[in-house]
């Protein structure tokens, strides 16, 4: 790569707005939704007493939103992980010139509550491609948004993450 080239090549950006990888659905499941709020010591009685969820304005249990950074893996064998623990070919590359991605930060809006039962669909874009200079050299800061419908198609929540990729 010579000093004027980009680590953002043209069809890199003509990636923007469009979804990386093919949108994942799965239903919640009372029992998971349980285990992960006792596991994260969240043991707010919205998420395993139906009648305090009422009580206090739902429509039924809750499930803890930090559930949904979760909730669409599904499980596969060791051999599938890459080296910074994501699976392998889950989403399609943007094909930056650059030889390694690292996480930047993730941060999410949660909209409306999600119940158990509810079956969530997560549809993740790429909506920013921005090379920056930094102590170390360029860098490509990238950021994904997904946004999470339930069954009735209404926004449940939406999360944004950063990576940083040289």
């Amino acid at each position: 790569m010579t000093e004027t080239e980009s680590l953002i090549p043209p069809e890199a950006l003509e990636q923007i707005d469009r979804l990386v990888g093919e949108p994942q659905s799965a239903t919640i499941s009372r029992r998971e939704s349980q285990r992960y709020a006792w596991a994260a010591g969240d043991l707010n009685p919205i998420y395993f007493d139906e009648a305090a969820a009422r009580e206090a304005g739902y429509d039924g249990l809750v499930v803890p939103p930090t559930l949904l950074g979760w909730i669409m893996e599904d499980g596969r064998p060791l051999d599938q992980l890459r080296e910074d623990g994501l699976y392998k070919g889950r989403r399609q590359g943007i094909g930056l010139r650059v030889s390694r991605t690292m996480f930047g930060g993730q941060e999410y809006d949660f909209v409306e509550p999600i119940y158990v039962g509810d079956t969530i669909t997560a549809e993740t874009r790429l909506k920013g491609l921005e090379e920056k200079t930094g102590s170390s050299g360029p860098f490509v800061l990238t950021t994904q948004e997904t946004t999470y419908t339930n069954q009735h198609g209404r926004v449940v929540a939406r999360g944004r993450v950063l990576s940083i990729a040289r």
